[in-house]
């Protein structure tokens, strides 16, 4: 089973990557409103059922994966 986990700053935090991005692209006269950069991670996993594997990955996401304080995350399974 493939899952893909999106990994993004919270919003209310300043997101410098981010707009180091947007900056460049306005720079070079790309029209946007925002850009914000964050990360993806695909894992595929031996788990049988969907309510296993989501149970496996919301443990290494709290093991290693992202931190809590600053970023959110969303998890999707992936069709492969």
């Amino acid at each position: 089973m493939k899952w893909g986990i999106r990994i993004m700053p919270r919003e209310v935090l300043l997101d410098s990557q981010g707009r180091a991005v947007e900056g460049l692209l306005k720079q070079n006269h790309f029209q946007l409103s925002t850009c914000r950069v964050g990360r993806y991670i695909e894992l595929d996993l031996q788990e049988t059922t969907e309510e296993n594997a989501k149970i496996e990955i919301k443990k290494m996401l709290d093991f290693a994966l992202y931190n809590p304080l600053i970023e959110t995350y969303t998890i999707e399974r992936l069709n492969l």
